[in-house]
């Protein structure tokens, strides 16, 4: 009879995962895809869904509902950061925000440029939410060591007083204005002649985000009955917030809502419209209170068909992305090229085609990537390589 293993020897069982969290996560990732789609299959660079003049409800609603993924991506980041510190602790968790951070920005530059501009020559670069991602992390790295009630009370005042800094042009900063575009303006760089660097999300109420996420990671450690409740008010919290400040159109936001001469509707799309690039603190507001009472209804849920397979999604969010945007890439110049041959390269991948084709791009290329992502969802809840935290 084989005697019993020490518990040390004991071989590795699933990953434990917060499946509430996945599935959030995995619901603005699908989200996500759909804006790509209407950029890939809809010719969504070459129009304005948020230009209250020319947009349609439609258009500006597709745009709008997307608005979601990147601040509830940036803040579960965070709010994962701090349930990796508790399980390694803090020494481990501050490495592991340095070098994955790192490793995201590396792969903006390097693999994700390849989904949104294919020049291997570098002459034009995009700077989006990948490197958002991982210089937030490195700062959260850094801001991790201190008290975790600190680390809220910082990512609070960024985010709640950064657009206290609109006004400040690059230029104030002299030699220094690279600086400032990364971390407010946004705009383009040259760091080489004839290479041009688009920031497109400037990365500083990004750190405001991410230590957000950080702060509230202690309250998912708490029971169930506690957090969910917790959770709930806070968002209707946020939401509240977002509802009073806007209407009073004094601070939070660069472009005030105003009443529109196209309807209710259009003065509803007006006071939904919040500056992205960089993320206001009314944007944040709008976005991060209703995800956190998405958040309280799924966390705990008894999950069905659809929770499953957005906590799949959710589980193995680096490959999606990528997946997605190679696929939406291709297939969308493949369209471009087959409906007006060599002219679709200078016109940007024009498609020629309506709102309709990127629903329809958006459900395929889901349900496409479904089966991968389910397999490899496998594959990291059964491995414990090290390597495997940084895909």
């Amino acid at each position: 009879m084989t005697p019993d293993r020490p518990p040390a020897e004991q071989p590795p069982g699933p990953r434990e995962r917060n499946a509430g969290i996945d599935a959030l996560r995995g619901a603005v990732m699908v989200l996500m895809a759909l804006d790509h789609a209407r950029d890939f299959y809809a010719d969504g660079f070459r129009s304005e869904p948020t230009n209250l003049a020319t947009t349609t409800a439609a258009l500006f609603f597709t745009r709008w509902i997307t608005h979601f993924c990147a601040p509830v991506f940036v803040f579960l980041a965070g709010t994962a950061a701090c349930l990796y510190r508790d399980k390694n602790g803090p020494a481990a968790g501050s490495r592991f925000l340095l070098t994955r951070g790192l490793w995201l920005v590396f792969l903006e530059l390097t693999a994700m440029r390849l989904g949104w501009t294919p020049d291997p020559f570098y002459r034009f670069t995009l700077a989006q939410v990948i490197w958002a991602i991982g210089w937030s992390m490195v700062a959260l790295a850094a801001l991790s060591r201190l008290p975790l009630r600190a680390v809220g009370l910082v990512g609070a005042a960024v985010l709640a007083g950064h657009n206290l800094l609109d006004g400040l042009e690059p230029a104030a900063f002299g030699r220094l204005d690279w600086l400032w575009t990364i971390a407010h303006e946004g705009g383009v760089l040259e760091p080489l002649r004839g290479r041009r660097l688009y920031v497109a999300y400037p990365v500083l109420p990004w750190i405001g985000v991410i230590a957000l996420g950080y702060a509230f990671g202690s309250w998912m450690k708490l029971p169930l009955a506690v957090r969910r409740p917790r959770t709930m008010r806070l968002g209707l919290a946020l939401t509240g917030a977002f509802v009073a400040l806007r209407a009073l159109n004094l601070y939070g936001d660069p472009v005030p809502w105003v009443s529109q001469p196209r309807g209710a509707l259009f003065t509803a799309m007006s006071f939904l419209h919040c500056d992205k690039y960089p993320p206001s603190l009314l944007y944040a507001l709008m976005t991060l209170g209703p995800a956190l009472c998405a958040l309280a209804w799924l966390d705990g849920a008894r999950p069905g068909r659809v929770t499953r397979a957005l906590t799949v999604f959710g589980s193995v969010p680096l490959l999606y992305y990528f997946a997605h945007l190679v696929v939406m890439r291709w297939t969308g110049a493949a369209i471009s090229f087959s409906r007006f041959g060599a002219e679709a390269i200078a016109s940007r991948g024009r498609t020629g085609l309506g709102l309709w084709a990127a629903y329809v791009g958006w459900g395929l290329v889901v349900a496409a990537l479904y089966p991968l992502c389910r397999w490899f969802a496998g594959v990291k809840a059964r491995r414990r390589d090290w390597w495997m935290s940084y895909l």
